[in-house]
C-alpha cells in the first residue's frame, strides 16, 4: 500500500472519529437573567450565548431559562410549571447548571424549608434523566437594588446557605456566582439584570467554575 493510499486511510479515520464525537451538551436552568432579560439581544447577548463561545466547539449549550421563574412550587411562578422544563428533559444534555433563587427571594414567595424541599426535589428529578447528567448549583447573583420585592439580604442570609448545604449532601458542585459579580452594580443597569457587559462577566464566571470543577 502507497504512502497516499495510507494517509488517505488515515485521514478518513480521523473524520470518521471526530463525527462520532458529540459534544458535551449543556442545559442553562434559571430565570430572566439566565433568559437574557437587560441584554438588548436575549437570543444573542445571554450569559448561556456567551458560555457556548466561551467552552469553544466541543460544547453546545441551550438556554433553558424562564423569566420570573423560581425553585418553589408554591409561587408566583413555579420552573416546575413551566415548559423550559419539559425543554431540559428533551435536550437529554449531560450536564445542567442551575441558578434559581433570586425570584424565590421575594417576601411573599420566601419559605427556606419549601425552598429546601424544592431544590432536593428538583436535583432527583434532573438525576433521573436517561444521561445522567453532572449538575452543577449556581449561587444566585446579586441583587444590587431591592426591585420587584427580590430581597438580597434572604439571597445571602438564606439562599446561598441552603444551595451550600445541598450542595454538600448530594456531593455537587457549586458554581459560586454571588462572589464573582461583586463589584459589577455597573453592569446591572435595574440593580437585577446584567447587560451585555454583565452578562459576559456571568458566562465567564461559569464558564471557569464548570471547567475547574
Amino acid at each position: 500500500m502507497n504512502k497516499l493510499k495510507v494517509w488517505g486511510l488515515l485521514l478518513l479515520g480521523a473524520v470518521i472519529l471526530s463525527a462520532c464525537q458529540k459534544p458535551v451538551k449543556i442545559a442553562c436552568v434559571g430565570d430572566s437573567i439566565t433568559e437574557g432579560v437587560g441584554t438588548q439581544v436575549w437570543n444573542k447577548s445571554s450569559y448561556p450565548v456567551i458560555l457556548d463561545s466561551l467552552m469553544g466547539p466541543d460544547y453546545v449549550v441551550m438556554n433553558c431559562g424562564r423569566s420570573a421563574a423560581t425553585m418553589l412550587k408554591n409561587s408566583d411562578m413555579p420552573y416546575w410549571k413551566c415548559n423550559e422544563l419539559d425543554d431540559v428533559f428533551i435536550y437529554q444534555p449531560d450536564v445542567i447548571v442551575i441558578k434559581l433563587g433570586t425570584n424565590d427571594s421575594k417576601d411573599h414567595n420566601w419559605n427556606a424549608a419549601a425552598y429546601e424541599q424544592d431544590y432536593q426535589a428538583l436535583i432527583d428529578t434532573f438525576q433521573s434523566i436517561p444521561t445522567h447528567p453532572k449538575i452543577y448549583m449556581c449561587l444566585p447573583a446579586p441583587a444590587f437594588e431591592k426591585r420587584w420585592n427580590i430581597n438580597d439580604t434572604t439571597i445571602r442570609e438564606q439562599v446561598i446557605p441552603i444551595i451550600e448545604r445541598l450542595a454538600s449532601v448530594n456531593s455537587l458542585p457549586v458554581i459560586d456566582v454571588y462572589t464573582g459579580l461583586q463589584g459589577q452594580a455597573g453592569h446591572f443597569p435595574d440593580g437585577i439584570h446584567p447587560d451585555e457587559a454583565g452578562a459576559k462577566k456571568l458566562a465567564e464566571v461559569i464558564a471557569e467554575g464548570l471547567q475547574v470543577q
